[in-house]
């Protein structure tokens, strides 16, 4: 009994280092990006122009509050490059009613924030990068389901997984 209560104790210990080494990797300054991309992915995804408006304006407002010289240097280096195209592509989403336009800023969009999810861990689990092959362009996810930000509705599952960023 004992033999295996030890067993349990170092195998519950060992899982919450693991827990914690991950956690401990993940930006929490730069980490709310990717949280509010998926928001605005699944807004996307849903065929909600008004949503995604509304969600890309909180994310604009979050790249706006990122005082970079506060961040790691590593960190400073790969955002640094990327904010102001971040920002921009955030804005014009939030700024557009459009499905049509909105999506084509996503498209840029997903393209830098995947530089910055390659260089500086935005998560603790895997981001999956996924790929249109209707529209040629690239998105993140969560999960590695095919949620179609770029037709929505109309053709949900089109896409497939291209690569997991851990």
């Amino acid at each position: 009994m004992k033999k295996i209560m030890f067993a349990l104790l170092a195998m519950v210990t060992a899982l919450l280092q693991t827990a914690g080494a991950q956690n401990r990797n993940v930006s929490p300054q730069l980490s709310p990006i990717l949280t509010q991309y998926y928001s605005v992915k699944e807004a996307l995804t849903n065929n909600d122009a008004a949503a995604a408006a509304a969600r890309s304006g909180k994310l604009a407002k979050t790249i706006q509050d990122i005082t970079i010289s506060a961040l790691p240097a590593a960190e400073q280096a790969a955002f640094e490059p990327l904010s102001g195209k971040l920002l921009t592509s955030a804005q014009t989403i939030a700024g557009a009613n459009d499905l049509n336009k909105q999506r084509d800023a996503f498209k840029t969009l997903s393209d830098d924030l995947t530089i910055l999810v390659k260089a500086v861990p935005l998560s603790a689990g895997p981001v999956y990068q996924q790929y249109c092959p209707m529209k040629k362009a690239y998105w993140l996810s969560d999960n590695n389901t095919i949620k179609n930000p770029y037709y929505g509705k109309q053709m949900l599952t089109c896409g497939k997984v291209t690569g997991t960023i851990e």
